[in-house]
């Protein structure tokens, strides 16, 4: 694992690992709750720091390298989302 990771700026206490898959880079992966309580420290509202995250991170692709964020959640908690849509 030499690869140069691509990390998200002021979000290092939301990093909890490195993703990897056969035959591509590794990935920096994040946690979006723990995402969302830095931006929330920094001033934003609950919404507004997941509105900003989707926006400026979730739904960036900046090539190979970009990051993972999780959502964890149990397979229960994942089919009931699901299942709202």
């Amino acid at each position: 694992m030499d690869e140069t990771l691509l990390l998200a700026a002021g979000l290092d206490k939301a990093f909890i690992g490195v993703g990897r898959r056969c035959s591509q880079p590794s990935v920096a992966v994040y946690s979006i709750p723990k995402a969302i309580q830095i931006l929330q420290q920094d001033g934003m509202t609950e919404d507004e720091a997941r509105e900003y995250l989707e926006f400026n991170s979730i739904g960036a692709w900046v090539g190979a390298r970009t990051p993972i964020w999780v959502e964890v959640m149990t397979i229960d908690e994942f089919i009931e989302t699901e299942n709202d849509v």
